[in-house]
Order: C-alpha cells, then structure tokens, then sequence
C-alpha cells in the first residue's frame, strides 16, 4: 500500500481500514511503501499491523509519508517496481492517490502489476467518482476562514481576496465561495474578466457595501492579454507550481478601484488536520472496499463513491480527464454573487 500526491485528511482512515480489513478478514501481511512510489523504487517500507494503526483514524497527513514521484520518469522505473514487488512477495498494491498517482497505476496495471486504486483529492478533481475524500475537510476550513474574513473586511471597508486550492478544478472555490457568502469566484474552468470583477465590486459600493469577498482557486486565469499572471516550475507530472494569483488581484483590484485590498492566501492549511467525519467515514468505506477488491483480483479497479454506495470502476476511467466545475453549475449561483 502507498499514498502518493499532496496530503489529505482521511489517508490515515484509509490505511488503517486495509490493514483492519486485511488482518481481520483474510489473514493478510501488509507492508506500506513510504513516500509514495518513491518507496516503491527504492524497496523502502514498514510493516504494518493493527498496532501500527492504532489511534490514526482522526490523524491527519499520512503515516507513509507521500511524494509526487513518478516512475514512468526513470528508464528502469518499470524494472524497479517488479523488482521491489517480487523480492517483497508481494501479490498485491493498493495505491491511494489523485489523478498522478492512479495515472501511475494505471500504466503498471496494463503492465502486468496487480493494483487496486483508491481516490484522494481534496481538489475532488477525479474522474468516475462522485465525491474524493479530503474534500470535505478543506471545503470545511475554506468556509470557516472565509467566515472569519468577512467580519474583519466588514469593519475596515477592505476588499479581502481569499486564494484557494484548485489548479485545474474549482471545487473549493465554488463551494466554499456560496457556503461563505463571496461576492466573487474566480474558477480555473472560466478565464475571468478583471474590468468585471472591479465592476462588481464598485456596485456593490454604490450599493452602500464597502466591503468585498474574492474567492479565487490558485488556478484562476484572467481571460488573454488583460492581466499579468505567474508562472512556475512543473513536477514530474508536468504540473506547475501554482499561486499568486492571490496577490495579482489585491494589486488589480486595489490599483483599479482605488479601494483598499488584501489578499489572503489558504494554501497548505486546507488540507492538513483532522478529517471531518464525512472524510473519515467515506475513506473507511473506499479503504475496505479496496482490500476487498484485492482478494477478488478486480485488478485495475478504483473504489468510488457512486450516490451513496461503493462501487468499482476502471483506473482508465478515473483518469482519463480531470472532473471540472460545469459551466452550467458555476453560472446558476451568478445571481447570489456582487
């Protein structure tokens, strides 16, 4: 077992179900990979028993640790894998991640390797499931921070602009921007248009509102040519490294509006803590779903979350294209926003 990608609440709720599961149910020796496929690579691992995971279920982060390690990267990464599986006998892997870690999966599934995928994202950007676990804690403490900023832009007349995750997928922003009561939502899915964001916020002055809400996912982009954006080193998945977007907008918004701005920046706190119980009740049931998978050899598969029930579906399809915000669903809240 690994986790691979970004932490997120409810990876430990996960572990400690396969390995509950497995022990409990079949009997199993269970091994964790640390640091994602790194460890895989380098044969790095624990043992783990019910004793290992004992006390982790509200934990946050992973006790495996994680990387953004891909081994497709590495001429003989495919080699080190069989590798490190054969000598660890080891008949089956569950890899608990985002799209480039159950990307990963999937090549190795087609490669011969006996997988089972598990969906992690607090971006709740993955395909073939309804809802990735993580994502409700950092909508959670989104929602909160945005609760606290509306007080303080409220007593000094400020514009707040309030950054948050979502590099391809605005989720989080949308979501945690109508839970919060924004005024604006900036998404990756829709180039935005500054001269309206600035619009927006002058009415709601002539309004008599002295005050604004911004909620912008990292990945916001204005629409070409209207305002300079940032740009960032890549990982090994080709992704780059996202923000400040959060600082561009005070800079736009105070220089065109005259209003005094301040940007706050969510980043790493949205996905470190306690899990909420909806993550950790829904990591519990894709977790043991997983170890059950693995002893019906459904190779290739992923748990999702489908409705309300668990059920399994291809690695090919979780992957194939990242779940982004429908047009339609971003502009059916437009009347509640400026």
């Amino acid at each position: 077992m690994l986790t691979g990608g970004g932490d997120c609440p409810g990876l430990n709720a996960v572990i400690r179900a396969v390995v509950r599961g497995g022990i409990d149910s079949f009997g199993d020796e269970i091994v964790g990979f640390r640091d994602g496929w790194r460890g895989v690579l380098d044969g790095s691992c624990v043992a783990l028993d019910i004793e290992a995971t004992r006390g982790i279920l509200p934990r946050g982060g992973t006790i495996l640790g994680s990387s953004r390690t891909n081994p497709y990267k590495r001429d003989d990464g495919l080699a080190l894998v069989r590798e490190t599986l054969e000598q660890l006998r080891v008949d089956a892997l569950i890899a608990i991640g985002g799209e480039d870690t159950l990307g990963v999966a999937n090549r190795l599934h087609q490669d011969g390797v006996n997988v089972i995928g598990v969906p992690k994202t607090i971006d709740n950007d993955l395909g073939a499931t309804d809802v990735t676990f993580g994502f409700d804690t950092a909508l959670q403490i989104a929602t909160e921070a945005i609760d606290r900023l509306h007080t303080t832009a409220e007593s000094h007349n400020r514009i707040l602009v309030v950054e948050v995750m979502g590099r391809s997928a605005g989720w989080i922003a949308l979501h945690a921007g109508i839970a919060g009561g924004a005024d604006v939502i900036l998404i990756p899915e829709i180039a935005f248009d500054i001269d309206e964001v600035c619009r927006r916020i002058e009415r709601r002055h002539s309004r008599g509102r002295y005050f604004s809400i911004v909620v912008a996912a990292e990945g916001a982009t204005p629409k070409a040519g209207t305002m300079e954006v940032l740009t960032g080193d890549v990982d090994e998945f080709g992704h780059p490294r996202l923000g400040g977007i959060g600082a561009r907008l005070e800079q736009e918004i105070e220089k065109r509006t005259g209003y005094e701005t301040r940007a706050t920046v969510l980043g790493h706190v949205q996905r470190g803590g306690t899990p909420t119980a909806f993550d950790r009740v829904l990591a519990t049931r894709l977790g043991l779903a997983a170890i059950n998978a693995a002893h019906d050899g459904a190779w290739g598969m992923m748990t999702s979350l489908r409705g309300t029930a668990i059920e399994l579906v291809t690695l090919a399809d979780a992957v194939a294209e990242v779940r982004r915000v429908p047009t339609e669903e971003y502009e059916r809240f437009g009347v509640l926003l400026g």
